[in-house]
This record gives structure tokens, C-alpha cells and sequence, in this order.
């Protein structure tokens, strides 16, 4: 699925923190392509997200997820595994967006198939000039799988 200016990105957060989602909500504001944002706070509620089951059965299916590896319950860690194994769900492209700088959660993410691994930004600017690379990469250069 090539993305662009008439088609509507459907990106899942997967975020805890209330201060992380406000922050990614306002710079991904910025974007020029039209993109619709949902949020899961833990990584059970995003699996049942994108496998659109009970309240989630009529939501649209999910074109990139941006995963926090810092999250209550399932980690970021064992629900990028999960995702991944999973035949239905692994195809869909998986931005790790955390707040660590370790060389050993960077190596853990992508031996577990994350597609990219970006450490969030503190400053606002930078934050938006990353959010706007991400746009431009995933939703315009990337060829995305299409999702049913």
C-alpha cells in the first residue's frame, strides 16, 4: 500500500505516559499527510487493538505502530515478539519510540524484528523534526503492506 495525500494513515501509539501521548499528538499535528492517531496504554489493549477484537472489532486496520518498550504488564519487548510471530500481524511495520539509549534494548528490538529504532527526542523542535522524517519515510518513500 503506497500512502499518500488522498489515502489516511492509520498509526497506533502504544504509550503510557499521558505527558509522551500529548507530546506525540502535537508534533505529529504538524504533518501534512492525513494520518489518524489511536492510542493503546498497555500492550494487551494494543494486540487486542490490532487484532480488532471486542470494542476494538470496528476500527480501521493499523499501517505503522509506534511502540514504547516502557509499559505496564506486557512490555514493549514481549509485545514487538508477539506481534512479529504472529502471521496476521508481523507485517506491519513496528518504530520502536523510547526514551533508552542502551545498546542492549537496541540490539533486543531489532533480534525481536523492529523495523526501526528511534530514541525520543527531549526538545520539542527536535522531536518534531523527527516526527516529520518518520512522515516523510514511512508514509511517503516506504511501500506499506496492505492491511484487511
Amino acid at each position: 500500500m503506497q500512502l499518500n495525500k488522498k489515502v489516511q494513515a492509520e498509526l497506533l501509539l502504544v504509550e503510557d505516559n499521558l505527558a509522551d501521548i500529548r507530546l506525540t499528538r502535537e508534533v505529529l499535528g504538524v504533518w501534512s499527510l492525513p494520518h489518524r492517531l489511536s492510542v493503546a496504554r498497555t500492550g494487551e489493549e494494543a494486540l487486542t487493538f490490532l487484532r480488532r477484537e471486542g470494542v476494538y472489532s470496528a476500527k480501521p486496520a493499523i499501517n505503522l505502530v509506534l511502540l514504547d518498550l516502557n509499559l505496564p504488564g506486557k512490555s514493549g519487548f514481549e509485545l514487538l515478539g508477539e506481534l512479529k510471530r504472529d502471521t496476521k500481524l508481523r507485517r506491519i511495520p513496528v518504530i520502536v519510540l523510547t526514551t533508552s539509549f542502551m545498546e542492549d534494548d537496541v540490539r533486543k528490538a531489532y533480534d525481536l524484528h523492529a523495523n526501526c529504532y528511534i530514541v525520543k527526542p527531549i526538545d520539542l523542535v527536535e522531536f518534531e523534526r523527527v516526527s516529520k522524517a518518520i512522515e516523510n519515510f514511512w508514509l511517503t518513500v516506504a511501500r506499506l503492506p496492505e492491511r484487511r
